[in-house]
């Protein structure tokens, strides 16, 4: 077997090798690791769709703000809109078509302020903003359910393009950033049937992908790191048989 230490055979090897561990430490774990955010946050809906809503104080007191602990939970507000401060979030998909979810923040009777998305307005081209309803005016009482910030991973601050403010992701921040407002962290995702609703937001996990989609990717990952060392077997192999004839 003195052919398995010839450069071209030890290159060969070094890759497959390469691939085997990238595939039973990396690319597997991490698929069984977003399998397991996703079923925890599928509980966490499940169990805050059996609690009813409660005010934002008790699960959000002055000076504090919206975290994994509370995400999910419904809860109830009262306060007026603030469209002059209102963002659209560029750039999403909803049924397969391009969208514009609308963010508008709500002083609350305490003096809070918190961000309200309002659901999403479906649009004939991917950048351009539909025309969309404007929140009520006066002192309404909206519920909808807590969520935490999103990120931009590329860190984008907002910009005004069609009349309108834009910003790349449900971000407290974002629009603070943009409007000057102390918000609270983390945004209200209103309920369908609440004053000032558009088109209803699912209520689904973030991680993306189907139920078990990961755990699919998982067992494949490691399915091809046993082939690949099947075939490493059978391509040396089938050089000793060819060898000793």
């Amino acid at each position: 077997m003195r052919f398995l230490l010839r450069p071209g055979w030890l290159a060969f090897i070094g890759v497959v090798l390469a691939f085997v561990v990238a595939c039973y430490t990396l690319l597997a774990p991490w698929q069984f690791d977003r399998e397991a955010q996703r079923d925890a946050q599928q509980q966490a809906i499940d169990a805050a769709l059996t609690v009813p809503p409660v005010p934002l104080a008790e699960l959000v007191p002055p000076g504090s703000g919206v975290d994994e602990t509370v995400q999910w939970r419904a809860v109830e507000v009262t306060g007026t809109y603030l469209p002059e401060a209102e963002a659209v979030v560029r750039l999403r998909v909803f049924e397969g078509r391009p969208a514009v979810e609308v963010l508008t923040p709500l002083r609350t009777t305490d003096g809070q302020v918190l961000a309200v998305d309002r659901g999403y307005v479906a649009a004939a081209e991917g950048r351009t903003v539909p025309p969309f309803a404007p929140p009520p005016a006066g002192l309404v009482t909206v519920t909808g359910r807590l969520r935490v910030d999103e990120t931009d991973p590329q860190g984008r601050p907002a910009i005004t393009a069609d009349g309108h403010r834009q910003v790349y992701g449900a971000d407290s921040r974002a629009l603070a950033a943009a409007t000057g407002l102390d918000l609270v962290p983390g945004y209200l995702q209103l309920d369908p049937a609440a004053p000032g609703a558009l088109g209803p937001l699912p209520i689904a996990p973030s991680t993306g992908g189907a139920p078990f989609t990961n755990l699919s990717y998982a067992l494949q990952w490691l399915t091809f790191g046993a082939i690949a060392l099947i075939a490493l077997g059978y391509f040396v192999r089938l050089e000793m048989l060819q060898r000793r004839r």
